[in-house]
């Protein structure tokens, strides 16, 4: 009787024991869950404050660029985009524009021409790209200006292109250029920013001596997302190689090629964390 009493506190010693192991393991469960959905909620609720910040600049600020010094520019404001062009080199520095889901949907056709823009100093002439051996590369695309008969014809002014190799305009160039206006329809609207980058000694086309820059960049800002979110492309002028993804690079990339600042109107905090973005995964998702 006396080894039975004993023998059942050992028992009962040995569940107490693996009671509080179990107690104290759910406990540790728990702690883990709160601590997730806290930090779940606190990351939800700094991306909608990002969201609201970035929401509360204009189309007009988030377009605005800071050039270099050293870069010459005259700004060029069309129907749908602006173009910092460069008078000496005869092509833009920079084409930046603003594109919604209604203009990504539209449908005018493809304007036949090119044309000079008399008015900006040093615009270089259709003539120029003729038996040069590259094509005349729209920075804000053609494709992008369906919604306007003004927009799609100043899109071929000369102050929008470059001279692009055409194994990258028709190939590469052009299928980034389309998987934009599929961004923009999931997204609502994209600051889209595009430009060459310039080399040291570039060869030239022309009467006028256009420049031919060795690299081209393109920047998509999506600033009604949430969080809101940027990524940028890098291609050589040449047949490029690779996936999307395998050009993908942040827009701190970009800046530090170019000398270029984007998005200065956001708050530091905001445009910081942007800008060093280059998930490109988080890009090809359905929805925000």
């Amino acid at each position: 009787m006396h080894r039975r009493k004993k023998k059942q506190s050992a028992s009962n010693g040995l569940w107490r024991s693996v009671r509080g192991k179990l107690i104290g393991g759910s406990w540790a469960v728990v702690m883990v869950v709160i601590i997730y959905f806290v930090v779940r909620f606190i990351t939800a609720t700094n991306a909608s404050e990002s969201a609201a910040q970035a929401a509360a600049i204009n189309r007009g600020q988030l377009m605005q660029v800071v050039l270099p010094d050293n870069l010459k520019s005259v700004r060029c404001d069309y129907r749908g985009f602006t173009s910092h062009f460069n008078p000496d080199l005869h092509i833009p520095n920079v084409v930046i524009y603003e594109l919604t889901v209604d203009e990504a949907d539209g449908t005018l056709p493809r304007y036949k021409n090119f044309i000079t823009d008399d008015r900006v100093e040093g615009c270089a002439t259709p003539d120029d790209y003729s038996y040069s051996g590259y094509d005349r590369g729209h920075m804000a695309p053609a494709g992008d200006m369906k919604w306007d008969k003004d927009a799609m014809r100043e899109s071929f002014y000369m102050t929008n292109i470059c001279p692009q190799a055409k194994s990258l305009n028709t190939g590469a160039w052009n299928k980034l250029e389309s998987r934009v206006r599929e961004w923009a329809k999931r997204d609502s609207a994209l600051i889209v920013a595009s430009g060459p980058i310039l080399g040291d000694s570039m060869p030239t086309i022309g009467d006028t001596k256009v420049a031919v820059p060795p690299r081209f960049f393109k920047i998509l800002l999506a600033s009604h997302a949430v969080p809101p979110r940027a990524i940028a492309f890098i291609y050589d002028n040449a047949r490029a190689t690779g996936s999307l993804e395998q050009h993908a690079v942040s827009v701190d990339v970009v800046e530090k090629a170019t000398g270029i600042d984007f998005f200065s109107a956001l708050p530091d905090e905001v445009e910081d964390a942007i800008e060093a973005q280059c998930d490109f995964r988080q890009w090809e998702q359905r929805k925000n």
